[in-house]
Formats: C-alpha cells, sequence, structure tokens
C-alpha cells in the first residue's frame, strides 16, 4: 500500500470513528435514536455510584444534549416562570445555550439570547410542560446550531462567538402550546421547522444564516416533531415530517413538497417520524395509530407506498427502529411491534422505579386555581415527554420523574433494571444523549454523565 492510500484509510477509519461517536443533534444519527458506538454502556447506576459528573445549568429546560468530540451542548433558559414561587417577568426571560466539557462536566462557556416579546404566555397544558428552551441543537462538528422559536434560529463557534442571528417568525400555535421541534442539517443548510412560528419550514445558509428557501403551508399547524432524511437513492434524499393526519416528504434542496400521504387520524403531531432505508415509520395518540411508509414517489403515495398502518398509539416520545423492531411506550407501558408487518411481538408494563414526584413548574393562577403546571391532575401532567434510545445493543428510557429503566432488545421483554441518577425531584424530559459508553441525561436543574469506568472515555 502506497503512502497516499495509507494516508486516506488512517483519515477515512479516523472520520468513521468520530461520526460514530458523536450524537450531534435531538435523538442522534439522523433522529434515530441508536448509538454506532460498540462501547458497552452502563446498565445499572445509583446517585452514588457511577455518576462521573454532573453539572448545574442556568436554568431548566427540555431539549436534549448533544455530544460533539470532547463537548458538550445543551440549552437551556431563565428569568421567567423557572420555579415554583418564582414567576417572575416575562420581559427577563433569556435562552441559553452552554457548552461542556464532556469529560469533566466543566462548563466551557455560556452565551444568553435575550427572548424576542412578547413570548407564549406561561399558561395552559403546553408551555407550562416544557418551558421555553424545548429545541435540541444541531452542530456539524465545527459550529453549533439553535433554534428559539420566537427569537429566531442562531449559529455560534466552537468558542462561544455568535457568528448570524435569523428571524423565523414571531407567530404562535393556534393552542398555544409553544414551540418544540428541533433543527436539522442537510449540506450546506439548516433546517428550521418554525410550524408554531410561521406554518412553515425554512431553510437556512450554514455559512450566513440566510433564507435559502422557505415553505409554508396551513397543514404545519400544530406540528411539533423534528424532521427526519430518508436516503431513497444514492440521488435522491427525502426530508419527512409528520403534521396532522398526513405523512409529507419534501426535496430538502429546495422545500417544494414530492409527496404526501394520508396518514393517522390525529389533528396534532407531536413526536417525530423515524427512517430505517427508505421506510417511515410514525406513531401518534390523541385518536392517532401507526403507519410504515416508504419514502419516495410522487404527489399522492397512499396507495402505492403505505406498508402498513395500525392502531398503536403514543403521545409525545419518538419511537426507535432497531432489527427489524420498533419499540415505543405508552406510560410505563413498552410496546414492540414488527417494522415490516406492524404485528405485536409484546406489551409490557414496566415495574419497579420510585419516585419523587417530577419537580412541579411554577402555575399561574386562574379562574378555579392552578392551570396546567407539571403534574397537575389532567391536562398533560405527568406525561412523560423523553424519547427511547438504543446504546450497546439496550433500550434506554426516562420517564418524567427520572427513572431510568434499561430493557434488552429482542423478541422477548426482559427488564434489565430501573435507575436513578438522583433521589432529589427534578423534571427530565429530554431525551438522553449516548456516546463512547457514556449516558448523557439532563433534568431542569443538572446535567449527568453516566458511565462504567472501564469502558467509558
Amino acid at each position: 500500500m502506497s503512502v497516499r492510500a495509507l494516508f486516506a484509510l488512517v483519515l477515512f477509519l479516523s472520520s468513521t470513528a468520530s461520526l460514530a461517536s458523536d450524537w450531534a443533534r435531538f435523538r442522534g444519527p439522523n433522529g434515530s435514536g441508536i448509538s454506532l458506538d460498540e462501547n458497552a454502556f452502563p446498565v445499572t447506576w445509583t446517585p452514588t455510584e457511577k455518576i462521573k459528573w454532573k453539572t448545574e445549568l442556568p436554568g431548566p429546560g427540555s431539549s436534549s444534549p448533544i455530544v460533539v468530540g470532547d463537548r458538550l451542548y445543551v440549552t437551556c433558559y431563565s428569568g421567567y416562570a423557572v420555579s415554583p414561587g418564582e414567576m417572575g417577568s416575562m420581559k427577563d426571560l433569556k435562552r441559553h445555550m452552554v457548552c461542556l466539557d464532556r469529560v469533566t462536566g466543566k462548563v466551557i462557556w455560556t452565551q444568553a439570547v435575550e427572548a424576542a416579546q412578547p413570548e407564549d404566555e406561561f399558561e395552559g397544558i403546553g408551555v407550562t410542560q416544557h418551558g421555553y428552551a424545548s429545541h435540541t441543537p444541531v452542530s456539524d462538528g465545527k459550529n453549533v446550531y439553535a433554534f428559539f422559536g420566537k427569537s429566531g434560529a442562531y449559529a455560534f463557534d466552537r468558542d462561544g462567538k455568535q457568528l448570524w442571528h435569523a428571524e423565523t417568525g414571531k407567530g404562535s400555535d393556534p393552542r398555544g402550546w409553544g414551540s418544540a421541534s428541533s433543527p436539522i442539517l442537510f449540506k450546506n443548510l439548516v433546517i428550521v421547522t418554525a410550524t408554531s412560528e410561521a406554518s412553515a419550514l425554512i431553510a437556512l445558509d450554514k455559512e450566513s444564516g440566510k433564507v435559502v428557501w422557505r415553505q409554508q403551508a396551513d397543514g404545519f399547524e400544530n406540528t411539533w416533531g423534528t424532521p427526519v432524511l430518508a436516503e431513497v437513492n444514492a440521488d435522491r434524499t427525502d426530508l419527512v415530517l409528520g403534521v396532522p393526519y398526513e405523512i409529507w416528504g419534501f426535496d430538502p434542496q429546495n422545500g417544494k413538497i414530492r409527496w404526501f400521504s394520508e396518514a393517522m387520524q390525529t389533528d396534532t403531531y407531536c413526536s417525530s417520524v423515524v427512517n430505517q432505508g427508505d421506510m417511515i415509520f410514525g406513531i401518534e395518540g390523541r385518536g392517532g395509530g401507526s403507519i410504515a411508509i416508504r419514502a419516495g414517489g410522487q404527489d399522492d403515495v397512499q396507495k402505492t407506498n403505505v406498508v402498513w398502518t395500525g392502531r398503536d398509539t403514543s403521545r409525545i416520545g419518538t419511537p426507535v427502529v432497531y432489527q427489524d423492531r420498533i419499540y415505543f411506550f405508552s406510560g410505563r407501558v413498552v410496546n414492540c411491534i414488527d417494522a415490516k408487518s406492524g404485528k405485536s411481538i409484546y406489551q409490557q408494563r414496566l415495574t419497579g422505579g420510585s419516585a419523587p414526584a417530577a419537580a412541579t413548574a411554577p402555575r399561574p393562577e386562574g379562574p378555579g386555581g392552578p392551570r396546567g403546571g407539571r403534574g397537575a391532575g389532567g391536562g398533560m401532567g405527568g406525561q412523560d415527554y423523553a424519547s427511547p434510545i438504543i446504546a450497546g445493543g439496550n433500550l434506554y428510557y426516562v420517564t418524567r420523574n427520572g427513572d431510568l429503566f434499561v430493557i434488552k432488545t429482542g423478541p422477548e421483554f426482559q427488564q434489565l433494571a430501573v435507575n436513578r441518577v438522583t433521589a432529589d425531584a427534578e423534571d427530565f424530559s429530554g431525551t438522553p444523549a449516548a456516546s463512547e459508553g457514556q449516558l448523557f441525561i439532563r433534568s431542569n436543574r443538572f446535567i449527568y454523565c453516566v458511565a462504567d469506568s472501564a469502558t467509558a472515555k
């Protein structure tokens, strides 16, 4: 082998290892929720064992951490509605991008962004459940990109310098539930799902923040999921998003819709679709169901591309597809169905767990008393928000009160453990990140690193 060929091989292997280790967007590689690392991940831990570090954050949030090389990025908010009894003033609301050292948990830098005013009121059954930092950032390995709802999209470099800011709309969804979708990357584009703010998908140039394309439609209303990219063939990739009653596929280079299909009968779409190969899977609640649809095609593909439909229901969390099985959670019930047929493989209730109740957010007073706070009766109080992930071949799922269940993947149900990182009452609404044998778990107060010292980075 020549020196040049050997050098190229080394570069390829090192870049492949880096891609495998990074968890650079919501739910990791292409939103799959699956770690590509071969490391063993911890199965059991306690608040005093295998917690490599924990770091207090500037404020709460329900976004997920991302991992890029030796750094973590996570968003949160401060100044308004941060804890019971500390409602504060909306004019003091700020969003924060926080960068941490993945080895030590030390905060490297924090950038604060003033919130565009007025924001959605902290009331009802929406914003009170997830707050003002629900969007997970995304990184290309060089820079990190954040979406802060009405405050727009931001780009920061590795040292925390703000590179650009782009306006993405200042509207509100009809229900007043707030904003939650996360940005993704495609080639030179940052694609923002500004469904609450502008009923639009907006693609921004990574280098300048300028709008490259904008696709607006009334059908985007009441959509809170994050798109995925489905590779149809070497020449075609579809940008796919679940919306009320339908699944839509777009050309990610220009935003034009390529195909659509009737799907589950739900007037809101809160979770994200998932992708395996050229297949798209969606599971929703609120009168919804489940669907498997092949990406590709043109215009209405319901009769040509829908592989199966079902009556499975979930609500906020996104399913995960692994080894031709789909795993999803409804309450504390884990469901496993066959990805090829949609048929049920098992349905089992999780056992064990404690739990201190999830930390309550401040609840503004209204007629008849408090309305829609976390842990409040009725509404969405008590629903789990995090999505399951797979790391080291096991399924990980964190409930809102901080119980983290570990389940062996396969055709038979086997619960391996239920763990906690703290005995305190904290709200765990973010989806964990997994990289090189480490799990990164965020609550409304801290971010935790869990690892087996013998196998983790």
